[in-house]
């Protein structure tokens, strides 16, 4: 009798375990799932961007390079590119120079626009461009001191109604582009849809990737 009981009790156990497994399972399906953009090793799915200057962009310890350009140096992503609600990580340092290390353009629906991390003079934080002002000059601007050879990690958020972005997980933007007009610097057209670039400063990237988020 005992043992009978004991084996209905660990019958009853494991379809438990078994529901809550496929419960899990379930949930964790919703949660969109990260596309790495970088493979740590190659250029593959990149193209240098002819800026016209650009410096050399190699693959180095699982990190893009990007050398010293004049004036920019950068990488375009070169394939299918979501318009709109997807989220973007990556980490950027600057290794040298005085100017942004990370210019990210993204597309943002039929238009584009540029987050900007250590620009003008090396601490500028913003989104070029708002209604025509660029990331020095629009309610995006903050600043903040990037130091030599440490590793930030950015996010970025694109939805119909905002721009998102965080840097080492703190919101630096959070800009409400509903009626307002998005655009980008002629200096970076070239990194449509989606790219990165940096100025007149040596920088690398690494850790790239992107999810597409529930409309």
């Amino acid at each position: 009798m005992n043992l009978a009981w004991f084996s209905l009790r660990s019958g009853f156990a494991a379809c438990w375990a078994v529901l809550l497994v496929v419960a899990s399972g379930v949930a964790t399906g919703d949660e969109p799932s990260w596309k790495p953009l970088f493979d740590g090793k190659t250029l593959d799915g990149w193209k240098i961007t002819n800026f016209g200057g650009e410096g050399e962009v190699t693959v180095e310890d699982g990190s893009i390079i990007l050398e010293y350009g004049s004036s920019l140096t950068g990488i375009t992503y070169d394939g299918t590119f979501p318009k709109t609600n997807y989220e973007i990580t990556l980490e950027a340092r600057r290794l040298d120079g005085t100017d942004f290390f990370c210019g990210m353009t993204f597309p943002v629906a039929e238009s584009h626009c540029s987050l900007i991390l250590g620009g003008w003079g090396g601490a500028v934080v913003g989104l070029s461009s708002i209604d025509g002002h660029d990331a020095s000059e629009n309610e995006t601007t903050q600043y903040k001191k990037f130091e030599a050879e440490q590793w930030y990690k950015i996010r970025l958020r694109v939805t119909p109604e905002r721009i998102e972005a965080w840097i080492d997980d703190k919101v630096w933007v959070d800009q409400d582009i509903k009626g307002r007009k998005i655009t980008t610097r002629s200096e970076v057209n070239l990194s449509k849809p989606f790219g990165i670039s940096a100025y007149e400063t040596r920088s690398a990237l690494r850790k790239l990737q992107i999810r597409e988020l529930a409309e």
